[in-house]
This record gives C-alpha cells, structure tokens and sequence, in this order.
C-alpha cells in the first residue's frame, strides 16, 4: 500500500512538471510570435527562453546524478538492468527528457536563433554521454546498432551481410503471434532475435517445460 501510494504522488509530480514542460514549449512555438520582425523578440518571449533553459539546467543535472548510478547497477546483471531500466523509465528521464528534445529539435527547426539565445541545447547534449553508456548495457545492443528499425521480439539480424542478398523474403514473427502460438499448445522462443520452435525438443528434453 505505501508503494502504490509513492507511486501515486509520483506520478502526479511528474503529470505537474509535463504540464509546465509543454506550457513552455507552447509559449515557444512560432504561433505565439507572428508577425515579429525576424531575429527580433519581445521580452516576455525571451523570459520565457530563460526560463526553459534554467528548466532543463535544473532537469539535466538530475538526470546527470542518476544515469551514472541506474549504469553503474545495471551493470551487474541483466535482471538488474531490466529493474533499473523499469525505474528510469517511470522518472523524470523516460518522462520528461524524451518529449523535451523532441520539442525542442521541432522548436529548433522552427526558429532556430531563438532557441540557440535560449541556450538549452548544449545542456542536453552534455547528457549524450551518460545515455550513451546506459544504452549500451541494452541486451541485443549490437543487433540493434545494425537495425536502426528493429524492434525487441521480431526475428532480428535481417537484412544484414550475406544473408539478406541469399534471402529476399524474410519472415518476421510478431511478439504478439509468439505469445498466441504459445497459448495454442507451441512452443515458440526468442534467442538473440531470432524465432525457434522447440516443441519436439520439449518432448524428448529430461529437464522438463518450466525449466524450458
């Protein structure tokens, strides 16, 4: 009960500090400034670019304290990267950060001198490093280094050195087509990407389907 109730106002902050995110953006947004003359701004818009920036100062250097902690545990294991995977993922780093650097890039596509006198981009990347090293824990990194569109539980390594120039058709099996198969008496697994059916050796094999 204590948990879910932590969880609860968790989750409320984060709801509170997503909404503040976007008001910021939104008040960015080129809509907000039309019919200014270019590379002029009112004060108020660039109040607004001050404060995004002191935002994401404040947002980086708390994910800057916690990327090198969640890697240094999720070292150890991959359960315990699965586990601090999970809790990265509910704060503020797999919230808030992955919307504000989309919003920021289209804000940047949009009116590019406004965002570099607003000065939050090299903050964000002052945080490739941390993100870069905690990625590269990721099970099927490699794989997925060589598939900028692969996706956990597909048949990977397609399309990849001679294999793809021998096989034009390659079958590609749906997580959700594995978990149906299963409950319809198969016995499909996933190995480094790649779909096997071990119902005959489930038949034969001593240690029994738990084990499997």
């Amino acid at each position: 009960m204590e948990y879910e109730h932590c969880n609860k106002e968790r989750s409320a902050s984060l709801d509170l500090l997503l909404r503040f995110q976007r008001l910021l953006v939104s008040k960015l947004y080129p809509g907000d400034c039309v019919g200014q003359v270019p590379n002029t701004y009112s004060p108020d818009l660039l109040g607004v670019g001050s404060l995004l920036k002191k935002y994401t100062a404040l947002l980086c250097t708390h994910i800057g304290d916690i990327l090198p902690v969640a890697t240094s545990i999720g070292s150890t294991s991959h359960r315990h990267f699965a586990e601090v995977s999970h809790v990265v993922d509910g704060d503020l780093t797999g919230i808030l950060l992955p919307e504000l650097v989309v919003s920021i890039v289209l804000l940047l596509s949009k009116n590019a001198v406004l965002m570099q006198e607003a000065g939050a981009i090299p903050l964000l990347a002052g945080l490739l490093e941390h993100i870069d090293r905690f990625n590269h824990l990721a099970p099927g990194k490699e794989r997925d280094d060589n598939e900028d569109l692969a996706w956990p539980g597909i048949m990977g390594s397609f399309f990849t050195g001679q294999s793809s120039r021998n096989n034009e058709e390659v079958t590609l099996i749906r997580k959700a087509d594995l978990e149906n198969h299963n409950k319809d008496g198969g016995f499909w697994t996933v190995i480094d990407g790649k779909v096997y059916d071990i119902k005959d050796f489930q038949t034969q094999s001593l240690t029994g389907s738990s084990i499997l």
